[in-house]
Protein backbone atom coordinates (compact mmCIF):
# COMPACT_ATOMS: atom_id res chain seq x y z
CA UNK A 1 0.00 0.00 0.00
CA UNK A 2 1.40 3.49 -0.77
CA UNK A 3 2.58 5.60 2.13
CA UNK A 4 -0.18 8.17 2.65
CA UNK A 5 2.28 10.45 4.45
CA UNK A 6 3.95 11.03 1.09
CA UNK A 7 0.84 11.78 -0.99
CA UNK A 8 0.15 15.52 -0.52
CA UNK A 9 -2.71 17.18 -2.36
CA UNK A 10 -1.83 20.59 -3.92
CA UNK A 11 -3.22 23.22 -1.59
CA UNK A 12 -2.72 26.75 -2.87
CA UNK A 13 -2.28 29.23 -0.02
CA UNK A 14 -4.18 27.23 2.59
CA UNK A 15 -2.90 24.43 4.84
CA UNK A 16 -1.06 21.61 3.11
CA UNK A 17 -3.42 18.78 2.38
CA UNK A 18 -2.81 15.02 2.46
CA UNK A 19 -4.87 12.36 0.74
CA UNK A 20 -5.29 8.70 1.69
CA UNK A 21 -4.13 6.14 -0.90
CA UNK A 22 -6.53 5.35 -3.70
CA UNK A 23 -9.25 2.97 -2.57
CA UNK A 24 -9.05 4.02 1.08
CA UNK A 25 -11.14 6.22 3.39
CA UNK A 26 -9.40 8.30 6.05
CA UNK A 27 -10.99 8.27 9.50
CA UNK A 28 -10.27 10.74 12.31
CA UNK A 29 -10.30 9.51 15.92
CA UNK A 30 -9.46 10.71 19.39
CA UNK A 31 -8.02 8.24 21.92
CA UNK A 32 -6.90 8.20 25.52
CA UNK A 33 -4.71 5.70 27.35
CA UNK A 34 -2.93 4.83 30.55
CA UNK A 35 0.68 4.45 29.42
CA UNK A 36 1.85 2.19 32.24
CA UNK A 37 1.15 -0.97 30.23
CA UNK A 38 2.87 0.14 27.02
CA UNK A 39 6.32 0.81 25.58
CA UNK A 40 4.92 4.00 24.06
CA UNK A 41 2.76 4.77 21.03
CA UNK A 42 5.03 3.40 18.32
CA UNK A 43 4.89 -0.27 17.31
CA UNK A 44 7.65 -2.35 18.94
CA UNK A 45 9.07 -5.74 18.02
CA UNK A 46 9.16 -7.20 21.52
CA UNK A 47 6.96 -4.96 23.67
CA UNK A 48 3.29 -3.91 23.68
CA UNK A 49 2.52 -0.55 22.07
CA UNK A 50 -0.63 1.54 21.81
CA UNK A 51 -0.41 1.56 18.01
CA UNK A 52 -0.26 -2.23 17.77
CA UNK A 53 -3.03 -2.71 20.33
CA UNK A 54 -5.38 -0.41 18.42
CA UNK A 55 -4.54 -2.03 15.10
CA UNK A 56 -5.16 -5.53 16.47
CA UNK A 57 -8.62 -4.45 17.66
CA UNK A 58 -9.42 -3.13 14.17
CA UNK A 59 -8.38 -6.42 12.56
CA UNK A 60 -10.82 -8.27 14.82
CA UNK A 61 -13.52 -6.00 13.39
CA UNK A 62 -12.68 -7.03 9.84
CA UNK A 63 -10.29 -4.19 9.06
CA UNK A 64 -7.80 -6.32 7.15
CA UNK A 65 -5.86 -4.19 4.68
CA UNK A 66 -6.09 -1.03 6.79
CA UNK A 67 -2.93 0.97 7.38
CA UNK A 68 -1.60 1.34 10.89
CA UNK A 69 -3.09 4.33 12.74
CA UNK A 70 -1.11 7.58 12.71
CA UNK A 71 -0.99 9.78 15.84
CA UNK A 72 -0.36 13.49 16.29
CA UNK A 73 2.61 12.63 18.51
CA UNK A 74 4.68 9.63 19.52
CA UNK A 75 4.56 9.18 23.29
CA UNK A 76 7.35 7.32 25.11
CA UNK A 77 7.05 4.30 27.39
CA UNK A 78 4.90 5.05 30.43
CA UNK A 79 3.50 8.33 29.06
CA UNK A 80 -0.27 8.77 29.09
CA UNK A 81 -2.70 10.45 26.68
CA UNK A 82 -5.89 12.35 27.43
CA UNK A 83 -6.87 13.33 23.88
CA UNK A 84 -4.59 12.01 21.13
CA UNK A 85 -5.80 12.75 17.59
CA UNK A 86 -5.34 9.86 15.15
CA UNK A 87 -6.07 9.13 11.54
CA UNK A 88 -6.68 5.71 10.11
CA UNK A 89 -6.84 4.75 6.43
CA UNK A 90 -9.28 1.88 5.95
CA UNK A 91 -10.45 0.15 2.73
CA UNK A 92 -13.44 1.88 1.17
CA UNK A 93 -15.36 -1.41 1.08
CA UNK A 94 -15.09 -1.89 4.85
CA UNK A 95 -18.67 -2.13 6.06
CA UNK A 96 -18.52 -0.93 9.66
CA UNK A 97 -20.07 2.58 9.76
CA UNK A 98 -17.70 5.20 11.25
CA UNK A 99 -20.39 6.25 13.74
CA UNK A 100 -20.18 2.76 15.32
CA UNK A 101 -16.40 2.47 15.28
CA UNK A 102 -15.59 3.95 18.70
CA UNK A 103 -18.00 1.65 20.55
CA UNK A 104 -16.90 -1.38 18.53
CA UNK A 105 -13.20 -0.75 19.16
CA UNK A 106 -13.71 -0.12 22.87
CA UNK A 107 -15.48 -3.46 23.22
CA UNK A 108 -12.28 -5.13 22.00
CA UNK A 109 -9.62 -2.93 23.58
CA UNK A 110 -8.13 -3.39 27.06
CA UNK A 111 -9.40 -1.07 29.78
CA UNK A 112 -6.18 0.99 29.54
CA UNK A 113 -7.10 2.35 26.06
CA UNK A 114 -10.32 4.06 25.01
CA UNK A 115 -11.39 5.59 21.70
CA UNK A 116 -13.40 8.67 22.63
CA UNK A 117 -14.77 9.50 19.18
CA UNK A 118 -14.43 8.47 15.54
CA UNK A 119 -15.67 9.73 12.19
CA UNK A 120 -14.65 10.43 8.61
CA UNK A 121 -11.74 12.87 8.40
CA UNK A 122 -12.09 16.15 6.57
CA UNK A 123 -10.42 16.11 3.13
CA UNK A 124 -6.68 16.66 3.45
CA UNK A 125 -6.44 15.91 7.19
CA UNK A 126 -3.28 14.28 8.53
CA UNK A 127 -3.03 13.66 12.28
CA UNK A 128 0.70 14.37 12.41
CA UNK A 129 1.61 16.67 9.53
CA UNK A 130 -1.49 18.92 9.71
CA UNK A 131 -0.95 19.59 13.42
CA UNK A 132 -0.13 23.21 14.31
CA UNK A 133 0.37 22.79 18.08
CA UNK A 134 0.74 19.98 20.59
CA UNK A 135 -0.11 20.25 24.28
CA UNK A 136 1.20 18.29 27.25
CA UNK A 137 0.41 18.35 30.94
CA UNK A 138 2.86 17.15 33.56
CA UNK A 139 1.22 16.25 36.88
CA UNK A 140 2.87 16.53 40.29
CA UNK A 141 1.56 15.15 43.55
CA UNK A 142 2.91 17.57 46.12
CA UNK A 143 2.76 16.65 49.79
CA UNK A 144 4.73 14.78 52.41
CA UNK A 145 2.96 11.46 51.80
CA UNK A 146 2.53 9.60 48.54
CA UNK A 147 -0.91 9.16 47.00
CA UNK A 148 -2.25 5.68 46.32
CA UNK A 149 -4.75 7.06 43.79
CA UNK A 150 -2.14 9.01 41.80
CA UNK A 151 0.60 6.37 41.96
CA UNK A 152 1.94 5.88 38.43
CA UNK A 153 -0.05 8.88 37.17
CA UNK A 154 1.71 11.81 38.88
CA UNK A 155 5.23 12.40 40.16
CA UNK A 156 5.37 12.53 43.95
CA UNK A 157 7.36 15.57 45.16
CA UNK A 158 7.43 15.56 48.98
CA UNK A 159 9.50 18.76 49.30
CA UNK A 160 7.78 22.17 49.24
CA UNK A 161 7.87 23.86 45.82
CA UNK A 162 8.07 27.58 45.00
CA UNK A 163 5.58 27.92 42.14
CA UNK A 164 6.30 31.61 41.63
CA UNK A 165 10.03 30.97 41.17
CA UNK A 166 9.25 28.12 38.76
CA UNK A 167 7.01 30.37 36.66
CA UNK A 168 9.57 33.17 36.61
CA UNK A 169 12.19 30.69 35.38
CA UNK A 170 9.76 29.38 32.77
CA UNK A 171 9.40 32.81 31.14
CA UNK A 172 13.06 32.66 30.04
CA UNK A 173 12.26 29.53 28.04
CA UNK A 174 9.26 30.86 26.11
CA UNK A 175 9.65 31.71 22.44
CA UNK A 176 11.91 30.43 19.70
CA UNK A 177 15.18 28.98 21.04
CA UNK A 178 17.64 26.15 20.62
CA UNK A 179 16.47 23.60 23.23
CA UNK A 180 19.43 21.22 22.94
CA UNK A 181 20.03 21.51 26.70
CA UNK A 182 16.67 19.83 27.37
CA UNK A 183 16.69 17.04 24.76
CA UNK A 184 18.00 13.48 24.95
CA UNK A 185 19.91 11.79 22.10
CA UNK A 186 18.40 14.16 19.55
CA UNK A 187 19.75 14.05 15.98
CA UNK A 188 17.28 16.54 14.48
CA UNK A 189 17.78 20.29 14.49
CA UNK A 190 17.01 21.50 18.01
CA UNK A 191 15.35 24.89 17.49
CA UNK A 192 11.73 24.95 18.63
CA UNK A 193 9.11 27.60 19.41
CA UNK A 194 7.72 27.11 22.93
CA UNK A 195 4.30 28.74 23.28
CA UNK A 196 3.30 27.82 26.84
CA UNK A 197 5.17 26.72 29.97
CA UNK A 198 3.15 27.37 33.11
CA UNK A 199 3.09 25.84 36.60
CA UNK A 200 -0.43 25.70 38.08
CA UNK A 201 -0.75 24.64 41.75
CA UNK A 202 -4.01 22.81 42.34
CA UNK A 203 -6.21 21.93 45.28
CA UNK A 204 -5.31 18.97 47.46
CA UNK A 205 -1.69 18.85 46.36
CA UNK A 206 -2.16 18.02 42.66
CA UNK A 207 -0.22 20.45 40.44
CA UNK A 208 -0.19 20.76 36.65
CA UNK A 209 2.60 22.02 34.42
CA UNK A 210 1.18 23.02 31.03
CA UNK A 211 3.45 22.92 27.98
CA UNK A 212 2.61 23.77 24.37
CA UNK A 213 4.63 24.01 21.15
CA UNK A 214 4.23 23.12 17.51
CA UNK A 215 6.62 20.21 18.03
CA UNK A 216 9.00 18.88 20.68
CA UNK A 217 12.41 17.26 20.86
CA UNK A 218 12.96 13.83 22.37
CA UNK A 219 12.28 14.03 26.14
CA UNK A 220 12.14 17.85 25.91
CA UNK A 221 9.06 18.23 28.11
CA UNK A 222 10.49 15.96 30.79
CA UNK A 223 13.79 17.88 30.67
CA UNK A 224 11.99 21.20 31.09
CA UNK A 225 9.98 19.85 34.03
CA UNK A 226 13.08 18.37 35.68
CA UNK A 227 14.81 21.75 35.47
CA UNK A 228 11.82 23.67 36.85
CA UNK A 229 11.64 21.21 39.75
CA UNK A 230 15.21 22.09 40.70
CA UNK A 231 14.20 25.76 40.74
CA UNK A 232 11.08 25.05 42.78
CA UNK A 233 13.10 23.07 45.33
CA UNK A 234 15.67 25.87 45.66
CA UNK A 235 18.45 23.72 44.21
CA UNK A 236 18.89 25.86 41.07
CA UNK A 237 18.70 29.67 40.99
CA UNK A 238 15.94 30.78 38.65
CA UNK A 239 18.35 33.26 37.04
CA UNK A 240 20.53 30.40 35.77
CA UNK A 241 17.86 28.86 33.56
CA UNK A 242 18.48 31.33 30.72
CA UNK A 243 22.20 30.52 30.80
CA UNK A 244 21.45 26.78 30.65
CA UNK A 245 19.27 27.36 27.60
CA UNK A 246 21.99 29.44 25.94
CA UNK A 247 24.72 26.93 26.80
CA UNK A 248 22.98 24.03 25.01
CA UNK A 249 24.67 21.46 27.29
CA UNK A 250 22.30 18.69 28.41
CA UNK A 251 24.20 17.93 31.60
CA UNK A 252 23.68 21.50 32.85
CA UNK A 253 19.88 21.14 32.97
CA UNK A 254 17.77 19.03 35.29
CA UNK A 255 17.32 15.30 34.81
CA UNK A 256 14.31 14.08 32.85
CA UNK A 257 11.24 13.92 35.06
CA UNK A 258 9.68 10.45 35.24
CA UNK A 259 7.33 9.54 32.36
CA UNK A 260 4.55 8.56 34.77
CA UNK A 261 3.50 12.19 35.27
CA UNK A 262 3.35 13.13 31.58
CA UNK A 263 0.14 13.31 29.52
CA UNK A 264 -0.42 14.21 25.89
CA UNK A 265 -3.28 16.65 26.42
CA UNK A 266 -4.39 17.68 22.93
CA UNK A 267 -3.51 19.15 19.55
CA UNK A 268 -4.57 22.00 17.28
CA UNK A 269 -5.33 21.96 13.56
CA UNK A 270 -6.45 24.49 10.94
CA UNK A 271 -10.24 24.79 11.22
CA UNK A 272 -10.69 23.80 7.59
CA UNK A 273 -9.20 20.36 8.35
CA UNK A 274 -11.40 19.56 11.32
CA UNK A 275 -14.73 19.33 9.53
CA UNK A 276 -18.15 20.68 10.54
CA UNK A 277 -18.55 18.43 13.59
CA UNK A 278 -15.21 19.24 15.28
Amino acid sequence: MPDADLVPVPAGSGPRLYAPPEGFTRLRLSAEWDGRDYAGWQAQLNAPSVQDTLHSALLVLGGQGAARPVAAGRTDAGVHAEAMPLHWDVPQDWRLPPARLARALNARLPASISVREAGVAAPGFHARFSCTARRYVYRLWTGPQRSALWHGRALHVPEPLDAEAMNRAATALLGRHDFAAFATREDRQTVRDLHVLTVVPGPGGLWDIHVEAESFLRHMVRGLVGTLLLVGQGRLPETEVAAILEGRVRAAAGANAAPSGLYFAGASYPPALLGPDA
